[in-house]
């Protein structure tokens, strides 16, 4: 049985259109995933990809999800799939110009309009064709292709989601940093998944809410049991493990390379695609660091349940001090001790993990960790980290929806 549109803290039989930076195709789960199925389950909920632009439709490197996208745009299939009972896929079909390189924030904003507005095109006859009314627009991140859509789509609530801070990113910087402040202003809502970003969002827009984050807890829990991966059989000695992107953006190397040395008993695996620069780091030769490389999301829970201690050894910079660490949970639920450094966002967890505030305190908060291990500890790691839930996560989204949905003329 649904539940009713009377409970604020639930949404039913709203038209939600969802944007964002990372397309329905994409290999990794995300966020915007999440709450889209999340939002499906009693709302239509149209999920639309990013557009292609001139560049990427003429690459010879096209990725397969791409490849279909460009394959769409020349006729090929219908831009339009259903991929639940109340969902549905768009595959834009115009091209937009490739902007990102423009020296000059006027010209940029001058051609980004005009891809808006072709980018609106295509979502309006999606949108007719569906049938879909007083649309609800959720925009997850993408301040380029989402920056004149309230205006061109006129939606009934302009929702723009903030998890991620891409002014930090080198190819995002230049024209994010002027738009990004911008379309926060004049979105009706901000949302965000951290503390640190639902200030900065409070700074520039009053509607401004946090909403926490929610996590798979199917996935991720210390109930089932998994056999020892193999990648791990010939290792011994405690194993001190992370899961996730190895990129330099996000980790410290020199953590790493300081637990390495200090510990050579200890054997540091990291599971998940390198960078660049971690691929040709010295840390190769270190012959107690392991890297496993990219696994399937279903084989995670395997590698952290075998780790006797989890880390998340961030750099400090301003892509990561505001980020929620969605890692901390997942290592959290399946009861594991965790070592990771302190940043803002990580006060949430400092009751329950351990936190360095320099590199050299990791060896020793490590061999804490490892010595503080006991069932119960596990117990009640695993009991705060399963409150994150997407139910709850969604409940605070739901009340911001239906509190301003009411408050509209």
């Amino acid at each position: 049985m649904h539940p009713t549109s009377d409970s604020p803290d639930t949404l039913v039989g709203k038209d939600i259109l969802i944007i964002g930076i990372q397309p329905w195709y994409y290999e990794l789960g995300s966020n915007c995933k999440n709450i889209a199925t999340h939002f499906a389950k009693t709302n239509r909920v149209l999920y639309v990809n990013m557009p292609i632009n001139r560049k990427t439709f003429l690459s010879r490197t096209q990725s397969p999800g791409v490849r279909e996208h460009c394959a769409i745009i020349k006729g090929k299939s219908d831009p339009i799939r259903q991929i639940g009972d109340t969902m549905w896929e768009l595959y834009p079909t115009s091209i937009v110009e490739s902007i990102n390189g423009l020296p000059s924030n006027t010209l940029f904003n001058i051609i980004n309009y005009f891809n808006n507005r072709r980018f609106a095109r295509d979502i309006r006859k999606a949108l007719d064709r569906l049938e879909f009314k007083d649309v609800i627009l959720f925009n997850d991140d993408d301040i380029y292709n989402g920056f004149y859509l309230k205006e061109l789509l006129k939606p009934a609530l302009y929702i723009y989601y903030m998890r991620d801070f891409l002014q930090g990113y080198d190819y995002w910087r230049k024209h994010t940093s002027v738009l990004e402040p911008r379309l926060i202003k004049k979105a009706d809502v901000a949302l965000a998944n951290s503390l640190f970003y639902t200030d900065y969002c409070a700074a520039r827009n009053a509607e401004s809410y946090y909403i926490g984050q929610g996590c798979n807890f199917d996935l991720f829990n210390m109930d089932n049991t998994h056999p020892r991966p193999p990648e791990l059989n010939d290792l011994s000695g405690p194993l001190i493990g992370y899961v996730g992107a190895v990129d330099t953006t996000r980790l410290d190397l020199q953590i790493i390379e300081i637990i390495a040395t200090a510990k050579p008993s200890w054997n540091i695996v990291l599971v998940g695609p390198e960078d660049a620069v971690f691929a040709s780091s010295s840390l190769h030769a270190l012959p107690n660091i392991h890297f496993i490389g990219r696994r399937p999301l279903e084989s995670l829970p395997a590698f952290v349940q075998h780790f006797d201690v989890c880390l998340n050894p961030q750099l400090i910079n301003t892509i990561t001090k505001g980020n929620y660490p969605l890692k901390i949970d997942e290592y959290l639920a399946m009861g594991r001790p965790v070592v990771a450094t302190r940043t803002p966002t990580m006060k949430l967890f400092e009751d329950y993990t351990w936190l360095a505030d320099v590199p050299d305190d990791y060896p020793r908060l490590i061999e804490e960790a490892l010595h503080h291990d006991t069932p119960q500890e596990r117990t009640r790691r695993s009991t705060f980290a399963r409150a994150h839930t997407w139910e709850n996560s969604m409940k605070e989204v739901y009340k911001v929806i239906n509190n301003h949905l009411t408050r509209r003329p």
